[in-house]
């Protein structure tokens, strides 16, 4: 018997940069994805989920095409089996109990912590080494064939590099990490909108292939070798590039501890998201603009947009008092019930001793 735990991430600025080579700055937070696995001799592997109904029975070897696996939670476990064989796997079966405390599809990497989780435990059941960068690479490759969706390596990067009472300026090129502390005057805040999202039925791939294209009419790999002039008149791309300069100069501001700077950054993130790059909502920019005119530093609409939740820098002395006006204010304006979670920066995946 083993026990995996991967958290779940916030992402405090630096968004639909990663699987443009950008630049960004999650953090791993205390809510996470637990597998518990013991091995079995049949070449079976049997998961069950203590949140989402059905079972699911796959071939330890991998064969299952992820597209076909059911229940569809199964799917990612599929590709996560698919992917390690390729890497040379013995076709070892094991059951596998989840758990779970991050919120599915509040934007706070449920589906990354998850692949990540499982692919830990497959490949310590079968005693296949891999190294962190290999378990987050695994992990997004899995999740991509799972849904089908091109999604960066952002979020599982944060859940296995996490680190307590740091935040990760993490480069999407190189995939080097700079562990930044975060000041203790300081707490981050999420809140959920109430409006869950599913990326798969989002415009998450349409914005992807625009800033493909972007790069491409520049003749550049990507629009981490734009500059902002060279994308003044297209939105998408201007976003991206703008945006990679916000997260170095909220590093910056961070280090100064200047945090009336790092809100004011927050706030132009949230604005360039909303704007050009189109994907907030309504309900997004209300709790926003709750967070901030009820004291925060700043706040974003965090992870892919199109739902889910937002993030705030608040004093932390203050955090319970601006959450509860913040959420008092959004409920009167939206109708809906906002979910607050305080949440701290943990290590990142392993085993749970």
């Amino acid at each position: 018997m083993l026990a995996v735990r991967a958290p779940g991430r916030v992402n405090v600025i630096g968004d639909h940069t990663d699987y443009q080579d950008g630049l960004c700055l999650p953090m791993a937070i205390d809510r996470e994805v637990v597998v518990r696995a013991r091995g079995r001799i049949d070449g079976l592997v049997v998961a069950r989920s203590d949140a989402i109904a059905g079972v699911v029975e796959l071939p330890a070897d991998g064969s299952t095409e992820p597209a076909s696996a059911e229940p569809r939670w199964g799917r990612s476990i599929a590709a996560v089996l698919r992917g390690l064989a390729e890497r040379g796997r013995a076709p070892i079966g094991f059951d596998a109990e989840v758990t779970s405390t991050v919120p599915v599809g509040s934007g706070l990497s449920s589906s990354a912590a998850f692949t990540v989780a499982v692919t830990i435990a497959a490949a310590e059941i079968a005693g296949l080494e891999l190294d962190g960068r290999a378990v987050a690479l695994q992990a997004q490759a899995a999740e991509q064939h799972a849904t089908g969706l091109p999604c960066g390596v952002m979020d599982q990067m944060a859940s296995v590099f996490g680190r307590a009472d740091h935040a990760l300026l993490l480069d999407c090129r190189s995939l080097d990490l700079e562990a930044i502390p975060l000041p203790a005057s300081v707490a981050v805040a999420v809140v959920h909108t109430g409006v869950a999202r599913r990326l798969e039925d989002s415009a998450y791939a349409e914005r992807r292939a625009a800033c493909e294209a972007a790069a491409a009419q520049l003749g550049a790999p990507t629009l981490r070798d734009a500059t902002i002039d060279e994308v003044a008149g297209d939105p998408f791309a201007r976003h991206v590039v703008s945006e990679n300069g916000r997260v170095l100069d909220f590093v910056d501001a961070l280090r100064a501890g200047d945090l009336d700077r790092c809100g004011r950054l927050m706030n132009a993130s949230h604005a360039s998201l909303r704007d050009d790059f189109r994907v907030s909502t309504p309900e997004l920019d209300a709790l926003v603009d709750a967070l901030v005119d009820a004291g925060a530093y700043g706040a974003r609409l965090t992870g892919a947009g199109f739902g889910g939740c937002v993030v705030g820098l608040v004093a932390a002395g203050g955090v319970d008092d601006i959450v509860a006006r913040a959420g008092a204010r959004y409920r009167s304006t939206t109708g809906l019930t906002p979910v607050p979670l305080v949440v701290r920066a943990v290590d990142g995946a392993g085993l749970v001793t």
